[in-house]
This record gives C-alpha cells, structure tokens and sequence, in this order.
C-alpha cells in the first residue's frame, strides 16, 4: 500500500518571500515623498477634496514604485557595493531581475491609466513624472548638478499633480519654497553619500566623484537662504497672507525644521534618506505637526 505523498509547502515559501521582497522593492517609506500632493488642497482649504487627493496620492505611489523596482534592476551591480543598498530585495537576490521589471512595468502602466480618472491636466502631469523619473534613472543621475535638479523638479510635479487632481490653480510661491526644498534635500543627500562612502563614493554613483563636501556644504547654504527668504515673503507679503494674516505664525515651525535638519545632517549624520529622517526623528515631526495645524488654523481663523 502505497504511503500519501505528503505537501510540500515549498512554493507557498517561496511565494512568500518573494511577496515580501517586492513589497520591500517598492519602498513604502518613501511614499512620503508623495505627501506634497497634498499641498494644493492644504494650502487653499478644500478639505471637502480629500478623496481626490488620497487617489492621486495612492496612484502616484504606484509610479514611484515602479520606477524604484525599474531603477534597482538597473543599479543592482552598484548598489552591491553600498553598505546599505547592498540589502535590497534586487540587489541581495531575493527578487529575481525578472519579478521585479515586470511589476515595476504594470505599475506604472496601472497608475498611468488610473490618472486619467483624475482628469488630463493630472494625467499629463502624471506622465511628465513618469518621464522625468526615467530620464533621471537612464541618464540624469550622471549629470552633477543636474541629477539634484531632476529629483527637485520630481517634488514640483508631486505639488502640480496635486493641484490638478483637486482643480485648485498652482501657486507660484508654493512651487518655488518647493523647488528650494527639494534641492536642499538632494544635496543634503548627496553630502551624505559622500562622507558615508568617502573613498569608494565614485563606484556608488559617477557624480560623487565630482563633489565635495564644501562644496555641497556651499550649495546647501545658498538654497536655504533663498527658501528662507521665499517662505518668509510668502508667509508675510503674499496675497495669501494678505487674506490669511495668521500664515505668518507659520514661519517659525519652518525655520525649526530648516535648522533641525541641519543639525541632523552635520552633527548626527544623516540626511541620506529623508524620509527615514522624517519618520524617525520626533522633534522634526512634532514640528511639521504644529506647523500643518497652524496652515489649517490661519485659514480656518481668517
């Protein structure tokens, strides 16, 4: 009498552990980033749009998750050089080549046909992120200077995307205090890179090879001069803040977190990932906390 051949729960394993690699491939903390999708409804108190901006955001970390499995693919021999990146699903093997170009593929495929539900001005945007994000993977990150603009300029999409998804016309001020930010980030970034990396940072990434760190220390110094400048005026001499006087009470919290970030670069030595940095550091949240419910109450309290 033959014996039952007993399960093997082998697949179901491996179907696991692939789940789990590709869902960290997709990089969920970094959705973060997508947070300024919410700016256009914040900043002109159209709370009754929520919906429509949970979907653009939801949709918009479908794209970026395709693009950080399509980018993986394409680093994998690099980024098992880094003493972090190293431990990527693609890169450590834990997510075949394979897998991950083909869900990076549908997602941007599915998030790209999802914003049309959005409207075009949204999905056009949607698309020049897309396009921008690819031109940064297979280029751009090449280019010294430039890379930083090109990770800069994906944060004022995010800000325009999120005005379209909500139909509430872009704000200049807001896009330039965001085009500032997001270059502060990117070179805070880089610095990073380059003290974490010291000698082996040009077989990371071609442009460490054509930074300093003075020179990024020079950078950092210029852009946020001008943030500063540009949100004070904002929050101060601006028709916004002619309609709503309470946004310069806002000034301060963003002055803290200028200089919390800083202090958290230079003396604690991060900054290489900005959003691990947000979402680890309590000061710098209780600060964007105080200053989101300062937006909220200058235009509630007009």
């Amino acid at each position: 009498m033959s014996k039952p051949v007993p399960s093997v729960p082998a697949p179901q394993v491996s179907a696991h552990r692939t789940a789990v690699a590709l869902l960290q491939a997709m990089r969920p903390r970094q959705w973060t980033k997508n947070l300024f999708l919410f700016v256009g409804m914040v900043f002109t108190d159209n709370w009754h749009l929520l919906p429509r901006a949970l979907s653009a955001f939801v949709l918009f970390c479908a794209l970026s998750s395709g693009m950080y499995l399509l980018n993986d693919v394409r680093d994998r021999e690099r980024d098992r050089v880094h003493p972090t990146k190293r431990n990527r699903p693609v890169a450590s093997g834990a997510l075949a080549v394979g897998a991950a170009t083909a869900f990076g593929i549908v997602l941007i495929a599915g998030g790209l046909a999802g914003a049309l539900l959005l409207g075009r001005r949204f999905a056009a945007t949607a698309l020049l992120f897309v396009a921008l994000q690819v031109a940064y993977t297979y280029g751009l990150k090449n280019a010294v200077i430039l890379d930083v603009f090109a990770i800069a300029m994906a944060f004022v999409l995010r800000a325009i995307a999120g005005a379209a998804a909500v139909g509430v016309p872009d704000s200049v001020w807001l896009l330039v205090c965001t085009l500032q930010l997001a270059l502060f980030l990117g070179f805070g970034k880089r610095r990073h890179e380059l003290v974490e990396l010291e000698q082996e940072a040009g077989s990371h990434r071609d442009t460490l090879d054509h930074y300093s760190v003075p020179f990024l220390d020079q950078m950092i110094s210029i852009v946020l001069g001008a943030l500063v400048v540009s949100y004070a005026v904002y929050s101060v001499s601006s028709p916004t803040a002619a309609s709503h006087p309470g946004m310069v009470f806002t000034l301060p919290f963003v002055l803290y977190g200028i200089f919390r970030y800083l202090y958290l670069i230079h003396i604690r030595r991060m900054g290489g990932s900005p959003e691990a940095v947000l979402l680890s550091d309590r000061p710098l949240q209780m600060a964007l906390l105080l200053w989101l419910l300062c937006v909220v109450a200058a235009f509630k309290l007009r």
